[in-house]
């Protein structure tokens, strides 16, 4: 409304010139007519879910870290090209020893608030997130640092952790072992700081807008849970003369549906998810406004190996080997994703700097008269029959999506048709979906992991015993013994060799079941450009722009 009157004054201011001038004869100087102030650069989208935290230490997932992406920065960040590179950290060096890091904070690195942000801050953050009260989901990523993992589990005290502000610009860090991927870890959310004055003195700073502080592009001004989110640019950032955007609206829309209605009318300049049926409309039509973005990510199905009959490894291959996987991403999700092979997608390198997916090889199997049989096989040893089963009430449990149910449905239907299965199908809020699956509260459920770093372990290690993303319960000792050999030594055959050795035992004991690997397609206006997207994140607007 304000930007009317304001288009309103300046045409009356306009015309009156006007009529003055044609009403004398006498000589008059050319004078400049007042313009309107430029429209606010705002790049509006969807974030399909509500955050549980957008603390970085207490986020889990894509819909708290998009918007930690932009809010935030560690001491490494991604480049356009997909390239890590420096952040916060002016420059770094890593000594002989290959685990001792120094890194060296930029002067220029600011809180949101005005304030310097320093090696204090790092040090605080990491400690944080490794705290045992804190209980963060993300801890485990912290075992990296010296005596992280003994500090967590109360074996060690937290001055022996492995990072330590030498003095406010300068950061060491001392690791376990050489971590090949450490660089990239730093840009990662849970390696985020935090601003260690305002965190003491307020718990819960991240909760309202009025007390956020952050040290990205972008800062936190308004947050109505379950509706929307709405990012400012911070002037503070030490490269804001790039960052051409004003601000971004994130909505908070489960129904991609609902969401894509709302690009197609102009609501929103960009948007991913995109239903399936849209993405191949889209595709056929050859649009200008579709791309489809690599991501390093998995979707896949959850067993909860601590409920019978799913506790039996037969059961969960039986269910695994009646799934079609070339049907659904042909007929259902349409964005160029691939039947999934195991649980490391494509885009990865082994020893031998060759693709690490070739090397281990299609471990997935669909076989409708082996399914039956190791299927009917495992529901004996379970000491159940198959209407016995049915009886049970299963469920397979999926968060609200128009392309999780209709893949959850089509699952449905093989499981009937091939096995005489009857799955019921529950639909909850991402979150709660989230809380249900730490808590172990369901029978099945749909579930899918970006890769945190370019490296096979990020999939890997999900199933060791004590992971906190282990939502299957999995627990295998020669598992846990290949991941840990793997994760402690530098030798890069042996490690991949470990690794491709637990993928195939994950894959004969089935914990879960791997649909596809994912695409990311996305849609954006043609006035909107600067947009880049990293293998294993969401699309970045840190340089977007909007030219109507």
């Amino acid at each position: 409304m304000k930007k009317k009157v304001l288009l309103l004054a300046s045409i009356v201011m306009t015309a009156a010139f006007v009529a003055t001038a044609c009403g004398t004869s006498a000589p008059t100087t050319p004078t400049t007519a007042p313009t309107t102030p430029a429209a606010k650069k705002i790049l509006r989208t969807n974030n399909s879910s509500e955050p549980g935290s957008l603390d970085p230490a207490l986020a889990q997932g894509t819909h708290e870290s998009w918007v930690l992406d932009h809010t935030f920065e560690g001491l490494m960040k991604r480049s356009k090209e997909g390239l890590i590179v420096e952040g916060v950290a002016e420059k770094y060096t890593l000594a002989d020893d290959q685990v001792t890091y120094t890194f060296t904070l930029r002067d220029d690195a600011k809180w949101s608030n005005g304030e310097k942000v320093t090696a204090q801050d790092f040090e605080f953050a990491w400690k944080r997130v490794l705290d045992p009260a804190l209980a963060a989901d993300y801890s485990y990523q912290m075992f990296y640092l010296k005596n992280g993992a003994k500090y967590n589990s109360g074996e060690a005290k937290v001055e022996d952790v492995g990072v330590k502000a030498i003095d406010e610009k300068t950061l060491e860090v001392v690791l376990e072992v050489p971590t090949a991927y450490f660089l990239e870890l730093t840009a990662f959310y849970t390696y985020y700081p935090v601003n260690k004055k305002l965190v003491e003195s307020n718990a819960d700073w991240a909760k309202d807008p009025k007390t956020y502080v952050s040290n990205g592009p972008f800062k936190l001004t308004d947050w109505v849970h379950n509706a929307s989110i709405k990012l400012e640019k911070t002037d503070t950032y030490y490269d804001a003369a790039n960052v051409k955007l004003d601000g971004i609206e994130f909505a908070i829309l489960e129904d991609a549906t609902t969401a894509w209605q709302k690009y197609e009318g102009g609501e929103f300049d960009f948007l991913t998810p995109i239903p399936g049926p849209v993405v191949g409309q889209l595709k056929a039509s050859n649009s200008s406004e579709l791309v489809i973005g690599t991501d390093l990510a998995t979707y896949y199905y959850n067993f909860n190996s601590k409920r019978a009959p799913f506790d039996n490894a037969k059961v969960r291959r039986g269910l695994s080997m009646a799934i079609d996987r070339k049907t659904i991403v042909e007929k259902i999700t349409m964005g160029g994703q691939t039947p999934a092979e195991g649980v490391v997608p494509f885009g990865m390198f082994d020893e031998n700097n060759t693709e690490y997916r070739t090397a281990v090889g299609n471990l997935i199997k669909y076989d409708l008269t082996e399914a039956k049989k190791v299927f009917e096989e495992g529901l004996a040893e379970a000491g159940m029959t198959l209407a016995q089963f049915n009886a049970k009430g299963f469920k397979l449990l999926y968060n609200t999506s128009e392309t999780h149910k209709k893949i959850a449905e089509a699952v449905q239907n093989m499981w009937k048709t091939s096995l005489g299965v009857e799955i019921g199908l529950e639909n909850v809020e991402f979150q709660v979906k989230l809380d249900r699956e730490k808590a172990g509260d369901y029978d099945i459920s749909r579930a899918g992991w970006i890769g945190d770093y370019a490296d096979p372990m990020t999939f890997i290690d999900l199933w060791e015993t004590t992971s906190s993303y282990n939502d299957a319960k999995f627990s295998n000792a020669e598992y846990d013994k290949l991941v840990a050999e793997s994760k402690a030594t530098v030798d890069q055959k042996v490690r991949m060799e470990n690794m491709r050795k637990a993928e195939k035992l994950l894959m004969e004991q089935m914990p879960i079941a791997p649909v596809y690997f994912y695409t990311q397609p996305y849609v954006q206006k043609s006035y909107v450009s600067g947009i880049y997207k990293p293998i294993n994140r969401y699309p970045y607007f840190i340089y977007a722009d909007i030219n109507k």
